[in-house]
């Protein structure tokens, strides 16, 4: 094979970088992945440079050099788990951290109204792990009882939102009924015990494929459990299923298809914690391990509403992880609380012997911790609005071209004011006949309508901003009196206002429908009803 960055090198060698001979001898090259000499001559001829033939065998020598060098190192098979050479420490000199380890504090055991086994096991899909392990602890709820049911839930809703690549039901269901035995004998590991969670598929787990979401990989065994996996199978955690990531943890989209975001399942849930995400945020699990290298944790937990935490590099060893990045790669959970997350973090940092980035420092969980205590750097440009410089003012005559178009503007400008509506600050919007919808005065209107609306404007569960109900910029998208959900941006909604959509039972548990748009019941995030996902004809209202 033939290497870009080794050829450009052996052309710098000779003096050619700066001629047009590299593109043309690589554009014939690459396609064979070898160079003849032919090919260096019929380059050289077309660049217009002069080659010695004593120069032409020399790179050619050089070239299949590099070349030989690259088969042998392909020819010993390094495995990816195969760590470089060199450890990355991002950790200054002079840097302390704790490291004297305390008793995990946790928050008072949860007032859960609950006198015995609840009637419906599904009533408490949607529970914090907090919330579960003070069922399981009590013994109200078996771990198999939980494994089951997650279980169940996993196989129903995985056709639509495509988040599982294998279940590891045998090895959850021994795990969990060692679980009841023990927590039956008295022997509590602690807040994870019995608790069901879900593995992204880059960790290892002995007896079951480990794909890294790419096609190639569908049959990939790693006889090994990742630290991480152990870790929790220390905790008394039972793992469920090897969750979806987007291939070789990149995006949503795996060999499988897309996984979908739970409250929007026409949207992907975003990744590359895909399967993490939408499994955690749809009560199929109590919680997920995902991976970030550059937001795979963040991402997806920002669509999907879950609650991710990305860990500082070198907290979480990594052994038995897919390396993506071995300076940026980091191991983190996926809950739908935060002292959920820390519970977990708990579990699995510190080092292991095997991941040499790995320090050795404290993570003392405090819930009685006091936060007005701390202090919070950030950076200040990052979060100030910056309006807009103004042009430059101009200076010298003025060309007859340039005066026309600014006529041309001053008449736009005065019929749009003729057809809209004006606002106090100034601004014109848009009227309901107003036909100026792509010019750039409203486009500007519209965003500053946006920041002079603010105590109007109302969260979507999509995560952007919409109009309130008493909010009279406008008026005439708005598509029903009374509706309490509008679209985010006007000239969205105008499409959308012939089309049957209002608001449902479902808002009152923070799930959003968006009539003929998305083909799903998103109910009961407090858990009373469970979670419903079905499939509903478009124009059909959604309750």
């Amino acid at each position: 094979m033939l290497d870009r960055r080794r050829f450009l090198a052996v052309c710098s060698q000779l003096g050619l970088t700066s001629t047009l001979f590299p593109g043309v001898l690589w554009g014939m090259a690459e396609p064979q992945g070898k160079v003849t000499k032919e090919m260096i001559g019929s380059a050289a001829q077309i660049a217009d440079v002069p080659i010695p033939d004593d120069l032409r065998d020399a790179m050619l020598e050089s070239l299949d050099q590099n070349r030989k060098n690259y088969e042998d190192i392909y020819k010993l098979h390094i495995a990816n788990s195969v760590a470089p050479a060199y450890v990355f420490d991002p950790v200054l000199p002079g840097m302390k951290f704790e490291t004297m380890k305390r008793p995990l504090r946790i928050s008072a055991a949860p007032a859960l109204n609950v006198s015995g086994a609840p009637k419906n096991i599904e009533d408490v899909a949607f529970y914090s792990v907090r919330q579960l392990a003070e069922l399981v602890r009590t013994r109200k709820v078996s771990s198999a009882a939980l494994t089951d049911m997650y279980l169940e839930r996993l196989k129903k809703y995985d056709p639509m939102l495509k988040f599982v690549i294998t279940r590891t039901e045998d090895r959850a269901h021994a795990k969990a009924q060692e679980a009841d035995r023990e927590i039956a004998a008295g022997k509590y590991r602690g807040p994870l015990h019995g608790i069901p969670w879900g593995a992204k598929d880059l960790l290892a787990v002995k007896g079951y494929r480990t794909t890294w979401g790419a096609g190639g990989f569908e049959q990939q065994n790693i006889d090994e459990d990742a630290a991480v996996v152990k870790r929790l199978d220390a905790a008394g955690a039972v793992l469920l299923a090897k969750l979806t990531l987007g291939a070789l943890a990149q995006g949503d989209k795996w060999f499988g298809g897309m996984t979908r975001n739970p409250w929007n399942p026409h949207q992907g849930s975003s990744g590359s914690s895909a399967g993490s995400a939408s499994a955690t945020a749809a009560g199929c699990v109590a919680f997920a391990i995902g991976s970030e290298t550059l937001g795979s944790i963040s991402s997806p937990s920002t669509r999907c509403g879950t609650t991710g935490l990305r860990p500082t590099f070198g907290l979480v060893p990594r052994t038995g992880a897919m390396a993506l990045s071995w300076t940026m790669d980091k191991l983190g959970p996926i809950c739908r609380s935060v002292e959920d997350t820390a519970l977990v973090l708990h579990a699995i940092y510190g080092p292991d012997g095997s991941d040499r980035t790995v320090h050795d420092v404290a993570f003392n969980w405090d819930v009685n911790l006091d936060w007005r205590k701390l202090r919070v750097g950030y950076f200040k440009d990052e979060f100030e609005f910056k309006p807009p410089a103004e042009p430059p003012a101009e200076t010298g005559p003025v060309t007859p071209e340039e005066e026309k178009k600014r006529e041309e503007r001053a008449r736009t400008r005065e019929r749009s004011q003729a057809c809209c509506a004006p606002h106090a600050g100034g601004r014109v919007y848009p009227g309901k006949s107003c036909t100026h919808a792509g010019n750039g005065d409203v486009e500007e209107a519209v965003r500053t309508t946006r920041r002079n609306c603010r105590t109007d404007f109302q969260p979507t569960t999509r995560g952007d901003e919409s109009h309130g109900t008493s909010c009279r910029h406008y008026p005439q998208w708005i598509s029903r009196p009374g509706c309490t959900e509008t679209a985010s941006e006007g000239q969205r909604h105008r499409r959308w206002r012939r089309r049957t959509w209002h608001a449902s039972e479902s808002h009152l548990s923070g799930a959003a429908v968006w009539g003929s748009e998305i083909a799903g019941v998103c109910k009961g995030l407090s858990g009373r009803d469970g979670f419903s996902l079905e499939a509903s004809r478009p124009g059909r209202s959604h309750g």
